[in-house]
């Protein structure tokens, strides 16, 4: 589809959708939703573009061309593939959240393919078939994974209130019926389906809770409750009024869901197996989708030193400044390239992100995302919060004085400068911009669970083993004993033992 195709298909759809206390009659033609829409827009349009399609397209289960964001991954190159069109696609639209429904469908692969090896039954087959319908429809789907929680010292099962989580309320010989709520899914509104996934390791009493099955955004039950995408119709966003991302809280009340939609029901283990898929794919895209963001950033604050009569290449500390924000964005690019290159090969054919590197790219966006909002204060100047509101630039009384007086190089008209400084305070001092730093912290977890992950991982009993090794021998014999590196795909990149 193109966006404009993606816009119309939504006029199909009769989802309960409400956003600022209102029930909104047509998702597709309501304001407040307009620059979500339009970012997911653009991961249908940029398939259609020739320069474009190298990233944008890869083949799918049918062996027809796909969207990126709907394919398996079969190769490392697929992996870069999908790494580079998430930042191809943020570079112009911030957040274009449709790259979840990729990291969730191979999240999900090698699980339900275990879970068929163990216990037979369709599970995988389900799955399949639902890719294939999804990628045969160029589907947008919403990842409804992260539940309400309730009390957090609780387990699910444990809870006073069940309906914090998502669980099977009922089990028939057609289906299922689900009931709770999802707390935070992205683009929620303007999705086509949505996608129901665990967000947690779920223990044997818990297997109500662990359950992944895919529901149509108009079923009955089903109720989404949306913030505004961005900042539609504020002057002053020169970003966030046309591209942003809604995020809602989505409740499913006593929903069913056939058979053939569910994809997993009670296995816990490979629910488990699932979520550490899913997050090692999701923070590898989040590397991207920072990335396109750090590019926004790097290339704004040119524009603005440029428009203060600044030049980068005669004031030392502005040209560290800006080496540090790109060194800071490149960095944990980096980690998602060599998380690319060092990709794991699972059982049932999919490639995942090496999970170290994606963890580590991770973690560095996570907690350096101040780190690039306040660089790009600096290269800037005060004027990105100063300027006087973009009203008084049509007020006859005001805009003679404010046109002569805050220019800065005669050469640069002054709306070119405000437009400069107003973009940057939509990206990094407004809502939007405290929003991008919640979102880059906690999105597709806690630090905290990339540290756990991190750990979990890393072979740091190698490590102790080969300086054990120097000591005990005072020199190495290469080649030989501990100080190898025992895991695939670290050495090089056959993906072998050697």
């Amino acid at each position: 589809m193109s966006a404009e195709a993606y816009r119309e298909s939504l006029r199909s759809l009769a989802p309960r959708v409400y956003v600022g206390g209102d029930l909104v009659a047509s998702v597709a033609d309501e304001p407040r939703l307009e620059p979500g829409i339009n970012a997911v827009g653009l991961t249908y349009d940029f398939a259609l573009l020739p320069e474009s399609a190298k990233v944008m397209v890869t083949t799918g289960l049918s062996g027809d061309p796909v969207n990126r964001f709907l394919a398996i991954n079969r190769s490392r190159e697929d992996l870069l593939d999908k790494l580079e069109a998430v930042r191809l696609t943020c570079q112009y639209g911030g957040c274009t959240q449709r790259y979840l429904t990729h990291d969730a469908f191979n999240g999900l692969w090698e699980a339900t393919w275990r879970i068929t090896q163990r216990v037979g039954g369709e599970s995988h087959d389900r799955l399949k078939a639902y890719i294939a319908h999804a990628q045969a429809n160029d589907l947008a789907i919403g990842i409804a994974m992260t539940d309400g929680k309730g009390d957090r010292s609780k387990r699910p099962s444990e809870q006073v209130e069940p309906l914090s989580y998502v669980h099977v309320r009922e089990r028939r010989a057609d289906g299922i019926v689900i009931a709770g709520v999802k707390a935070i899914v992205t683009g929620a509104p303007y999705m086509h389906e949505f996608l129901v996934l665990p967000c947690r390791r779920m223990r044997p009493e818990d297997r109500d809770f662990a359950v992944a099955c895919a529901v149509p955004i108009d079923a009955p039950g089903v109720t989404v409750v949306s913030r505004p995408a961005g900042r539609p119709g504020n002057a002053a966003a020169k970003f966030s009024a046309k591209f942003a991302q809604s995020v809602a809280a989505v409740h499913f009340d006593d929903v069913f869901v056939p058979w053939d939609r569910v994809f997993i029901d009670g296995e816990t283990e490979e629910a488990h197996l699932m979520t550490t898929n899913y997050a090692s794919h999701h923070r590898h895209s989040c590397i991207g989708a920072r990335a396109g963001f750090g590019d926004l950033l790097i290339g704004a604050g040119a524009l603005m030193m440029e428009a203060n009569g600044l030049e980068l290449d005669r004031i030392a500390h502005l040209k560290d400044k800006m080496v540090e924000l790109i060194k800071i964005t490149e960095g944990f690019y980096a980690c998602g390239v060599a998380a690319s290159t060092f990709g794991e090969e699972d059982a049932a054919g999919n490639f995942r992100p090496e999970q170290i590197y994606s963890n580590i790219g991770k973690l560095l966006l996570a907690n350096q995302i101040y780190d690039m909002h306040r660089l790009a204060h600096e290269v800037s100047g005060g004027l990105v919060v100063g300027l006087p509101s973009p009203e008084e630039d049509h007020n006859p009384a005001t805009a003679p004085m404010i046109e002569s007086l805050l220019r800065g190089r005669p050469d640069v008209p002054y709306a070119h400068r405000a437009n400069v400084a107003r973009f940057i305070e939509d990206l990094t001092a407004s809502e939007t911009g405290g929003w991008y730093s919640v979102i880059s912290l906690h999105g597709g977890g806690s630090p905290e669970a990339m540290k756990m992950e991190i750990l979990r991982n890393y072979p740091v009993q190698d490590r102790k083993e080969l300086v054990q090794a120097l000591l005990d021998r005072g020199a190495l014999d290469l080649g030989k004993g501990p100080a190898r590196d025992k895991q695939p795909g670290r050495c090089c990149t056959k993906g072998c033992a050697e």
